[in-house]
């Protein structure tokens, strides 16, 4: 095309070869091989040089926008090469959503604004498969068990909180621990197939000692606070659960040797040479 556009200008096979610094013979093979290639001439010689056939005049009008649609399209090309562009999938849960994950996403959008990035609500076990059946690219979770075909890094550990109403009489206290919870109405997340907070909750009131009243099971947490909001029952959750600030909810460090914190993991394939995902999770580790 480039070809072509030069002789249609210069109007002169010799004038387009100088422009293009080649030799004149290679050119006209050229513009005879676009010629073959379209099955119609495009130029008639003239004493003075050539001039375009009703065709020629024709492709002369569209070369403009392929040569700026083939410029464009390199450079999309290498720019998804190098991460710049293309689409991330994520996989979300829960008490995720709230602190860190939206950190690290609105840095790597400011970072790769033209990705376009794309948000699943999952569970542990929905993201396992979404990962293997690569319809997400990441997914966050907690407590993620070892897979041979995943890599799990872990972002960071919270540390656990005690929501309670803010009239409870547990609020006194600079802190709760898990005997200071017996009998009390709690409220947990759902003890799903694959190991969750709740398991958790449930170990650690075991090794206590301490009778385990669950008042209501819920999906996410923003239910739970709410709940606990309404005076509902206390509610074991993480650090980052503070960030929602409802009112009537108040929160303590909970003292517990066997549940201090929880770890926030990034999980991927393993293997997957993604450009989009290789920035993304440079942003995570840094």
């Amino acid at each position: 095309m480039r070809y072509f556009l030069a002789v249609a200008e210069e109007r002169h096979i010799g004038r387009a070869a100088e422009r293009l610094h080649m030799a004149q013979p290679p050119l006209t093979r050229q513009i005879h091989a676009l010629e073959a290639e379209l099955g119609t001439a495009l130029f008639i010689r003239t004493p003075k040089g050539v001039e375009l056939t009703e065709a020629g005049q024709t492709l002369l009008d569209e070369v403009p926008n392929l040569l700026t649609l083939a410029q464009r399209a390199r450079e999309r090309t290498r720019a998804a090469g190098q991460g710049v562009i293309g689409r991330l999938d994520v996989g979300l849960f829960g008490s995720g959503v709230l602190d860190v994950i939206p950190r690290l996403l609105a840095r790597f959008h400011a970072q790769r604004p033209e990705v376009r990035i794309v948000l699943h609500t999952m569970t542990k076990a929905e993201q396992l498969d979404a990962l293997r059946e690569r319809r997400i690219s990441v997914g966050f979770n907690r407590l993620v068990p070892p897979e041979p075909d995943l890599v799990i890094e872990t972002v960071l550990r919270e540390r656990m909180r005690v929501a309670l109403p803010d009239t409870h009489r547990l609020c006194a206290q600079a802190s709760v621990s898990i005997p200071d919870l017996a009998g009390e109405p709690l409220i947990l997340y759902p003890n799903l197939p694959l190991p969750g907070l709740a398991q958790q909750v449930m170990q650690a009131f075991a090794r206590e000692g301490t009778p385990l009243l669950v008042e209501q099971e819920v999906e996410d947490v923003l239910t739970a606070i709410a709940l606990v909001a309404g005076g509902f029952g206390a509610c074991i959750t993480t650090a980052s659960s503070e960030s929602l600030r409802l009112p009537g909810v108040a929160y303590r460090p909970l003292e517990c040797s066997y549940l201090k914190d929880i770890e926030l993991s990034c999980i991927h394939r393993r293997g997957d040479g993604s450009p989009v995902l290789a920035a993304f999770l440079a942003v995570v580790r840094g």
